[in-house]
């Protein structure tokens, strides 16, 4: 009896252990199933969330090609739901016009200045970009100094003879005065406030016209401007030619950064912020090149 009352115990013991081990099994079944789709469905939103409304941007007339790009894409990206619009008005207007609160991103062609930062504005670098000296296609100079650059604008330097060209009078193209392009350009050269101009053009494309239909012209522009264009021919300074790797790189000497502003106590709208973030990472690198503007994000 006490064999046969052994034997049953150990008999209920077993199916005890059994059970138990069915059901802890069956219950980290339904653990795993609950888990997964939580994680599935924030990946989605994550991915398919569209932005709406519309994104004011206005300033630099040299950041046309940058910008034009940039905003087509995010457009595109986002069904056609959001609109970004340019307004280009000069580095200068774009910055004023952060700081009044009637745009949403300013546009500069140069780093902002002490003023401007302490007035509560931060620049943000999206690309740096190379200033092309231009000079009409059949001239005969092909190479000058910065140092010469900046003798020729301060008026030094008056004849083309004086530099291996032709016995011509210069005539100097520039930009107006709040251009972000004079501003870099005067920077590096050191002709700020010495530049004797022929001609002062408000934009970068009037400046390209008037080098091209002027035989004794020089001007500067933007490189992401002059690429491709018919009728003038860019300099090389120093001996380097402005290219994207030159810029990158440093050993072309006339270049500027292309910046996004904004307002440091405006948090920007719930379309401008997503246009910000995506046109300052690594994600639109290959646009910004295809621009003819160098890249910086990594």
């Amino acid at each position: 009896m006490k064999r046969n009352a052994k034997s049953a115990l150990s008999i209920f013991a077993a199916s005890a252990v059994l059970a138990l081990t069915l059901a802890g099994c069956g219950g980290g079944n339904d653990s795993t199933d609950t888990s997964a789709p939580a994680d599935n469905s924030g990946s989605e939103a994550s991915t398919t969330a569209v932005v709406s409304g519309t994104v004011s941007t206005n300033g630099s007339t040299s950041m046309e090609k940058v910008i034009g790009s940039l905003k087509e894409q995010f457009q595109k990206d986002n069904d056609g739901q959001v609109t970004v619009s340019y307004d280009a008005t000069g580095s200068g207007a774009g910055i004023e016009a952060v700081t009044n609160g009637t745009t949403d991103i300013g546009l500069s062609s140069r780093a902002l200045k002490d003023e401007e930062t302490s007035a509560g504005l931060t620049g943000t670098t999206v690309a740096l970009d190379g200033i092309a000296v231009i000079v009409n296609a059949d001239s005969q100079v092909s190479d000058l100094s910065v140092e010469q650059i900046g003798q020729i604008f301060s008026g030094e330097i008056t004849n083309w003879k004086d530099v291996g060209g032709a016995d011509a009078e210069i005539a100097c193209i520039g930009r107006e005065a709040n251009s972000g392009t004079r501003d870099g350009f005067e920077s590096i050269t050191d002709t700020k406030d010495k530049c004797k101009l022929s001609q002062e053009l408000t934009s970068t494309g009037a400046v390209i016209e008037a080098v091209k239909n002027s035989p004794n012209a020089i001007g500067y522009a933007s490189l992401s401007a002059v690429e491709g264009k018919d009728g003038i021919k860019s300099l090389t300074v120093g001996g380097v030619a402005c290219t994207e790797e030159t810029v990158l790189d440093g050993t072309y000497q006339i270049q500027r950064p292309f910046v996004l502003v904004t307002k440091n106590d405006t948090p920007l709208s719930e379309a401008a912020q997503p246009f910000f973030d995506y046109a300052t990472s690594p994600a639109a690198n290959d646009l910004i090149r295809s621009a003819g503007a160098v890249p910086v994000a990594k």
